[in-house]
């Protein structure tokens, strides 16, 4: 199949947490396959970190080395209980947990990874990014959404991932940021409004039941619970209209961040598992306009 050539069209990344991995694999894949670089990259939560990295200047081989070989979550997490594995550590979590919401917004106040994001960007402005990139955030004041399209990348980044309870909320003059999943997950929208007509976007989604087991450590009741909220609302619908939705995950959890490498390796097959529709998306022809039209606007299910 012929593909277009100087095609515009816009990545979009959705929120997962660690399932938020998947997009490193899913852009090596992307590469592998030799299809050309996006004109935007959006994206929100785990997605606006990835897609802002990328979208910043560095390579796909070098975000896949960091994530892959240089990256452990808790080298940059400022609460230390996160870091204690076991019974004991589950303990001080909980205790931790309920000591530190009694005194400040969150248990992470995210200064170190705001500085890591900062060197990953080279401190950059989003305008200043090699490709064009936009992220979200949910501001806690007025209830609306932020869209970023310029100033320092790096703040931006921290304000769409602040999960709440988990990390604290970003303040930019009279808004308070939280993570942009709980206004839009997949903000398909961002490309849409830019005039963007072909949308690729990947969800890393994929909510499943859990044994109770799983809920011994109150990081984990709250995060779900926050998880639950949060699937309720993308059980609507996202505005996916026209776009190609590609699920590139398991039914693992967002908290799951020791297996990284396995959502990695999720997102290079989903990538070459959905390679005939990844071919119509960037084919020209009558052949490749059909098969678009048949696939556009299905809603992504995990497998």
């Amino acid at each position: 199949m012929r593909r277009a050539k100087n095609l515009k069209w816009a990545l979009v990344l959705s929120g997962g947490g660690a399932k938020g991995f998947a997009h490193v694999g899913f852009l090596k894949a992307l590469r592998d396959l030799d299809f050309p670089e996006p004109s935007l990259v959006a994206g929100t939560s785990m997605g606006a970190i990835v897609g802002g990295v990328y979208a910043s200047g560095m390579s796909v081989a070098e975000l896949a080395d960091f994530t892959e070989n240089h990256f452990d979550i808790t080298d940059y997490l400022d609460s230390f209980a996160f870091k204690i594995n076991g019974p004991v550590g589950r303990f001080l979590q909980a205790g931790q947990l309920l000591g530190s919401l009694a005194a400040k917004p969150a248990l992470d106040g995210g200064g170190q990874l705001l500085a890591l994001f900062r060197q990953l960007t080279g401190n950059r402005n989003i305008e200043d990014f090699r490709i064009p990139f936009r992220c979200n955030a949910a501001d806690l004041v007025s209830g609306k959404e932020m869209v970023f399209d310029s100033g320092n990348a790096a703040l931006a980044i921290r304000a769409s991932m602040s999960f709440p309870v988990f990390f604290e909320p970003v303040r930019m003059g009279k808004m308070l940021l939280a993570d942009g999943g709980f206004v839009d997950n997949m903000p398909i929208h961002i490309a849409r409004e830019l005039g963007y007509t072909r949308i690729l976007a990947v969800d890393v989604g994929g909510f499943r039941t859990l044994p109770a087991s799983e809920f011994a450590a109150a990081p984990r009741i709250v995060y779900r619970c926050l998880e639950i909220a949060l699937n309720a609302m993308n059980r609507r619908g996202y505005d996916i209209q026209g776009s190609l939705v590609i699920a590139a995950g398991n039914r693992a959890t967002p908290l799951d961040f020791n297996r990284k490498m396995e959502f990695i390796r999720l997102g290079e097959e989903a990538a070459k598992r959905e390679r005939k529709a990844l071919d119509a998306f960037f084919g020209i022809g009558p052949t490749a306009f059909f098969m678009r039209r048949a696939r556009a606007g299905k809603p992504a299910s995990t497998r």
